[in-house]
């Protein structure tokens, strides 16, 4: 008796990024996102001010203000709203927030998040990349350099 072989999918290649990436969320149409790739948070987490969910014909929508740095204007987001729940902030806090899904732009490749909406503004980061968001998308990430597929900042 024949034994069948079980094909493989081919793994994308492995990229590496760094601790510290600009990221892209093209869907929202936010660009040149300064991130913090962190695996030891579980969810991503974007900076957003005055989130405010709201109806649209008849789907839950949220708007929020996102402000890239300080230098920079604030921008209005709308998007329609994935989820809201409990998640932990830095100080491991639970916290009600809302849940966006979007697309990640990074290290060449576009694939969609969920995204968490939270004041970030006494972070460093305005976007942390957490580890759901990198799962089974065969990435590294070198703990001891930053912006290895941009280059430098602010180009994603």
């Amino acid at each position: 008796m024949k034994q069948k072989t079980k094909l493989k999918t081919p793994r994308p290649e492995l990229s590496v990024i760094g601790w510290m990436e600009s990221v892209a969320l093209p869907q929202i149409d936010l660009r040149g996102i300064k991130a913090k790739i962190d695996t030891g948070a579980r969810t991503s987490a974007l900076h957003a001010l005055y989130i405010e969910p709201f109806d649209n014909d008849g789907e839950e929508w949220v708007r929020f203000q996102v402000q890239l740095s300080e230098d920079a204007p604030g921008q209005w987001v709308e998007t329609p709203l994935h989820d809201q729940r409990h998640i932990k902030n830095t100080s491991g806090i639970p916290e009600e927030r809302y849940v966006i899904r979007t697309e990640l732009e990074i290290a060449g490749k576009t694939w969609p998040i969920a995204v968490s909406l939270t004041d970030r503004s006494n972070m460093r980061f305005p976007m942390i990349v957490g580890r759901s968001a990198l799962k089974n998308r065969n990435i590294a990430v070198h703990t001891r350099r930053a912006y290895l597929t941009t280059g430098k900042a602010g180009n994603a």
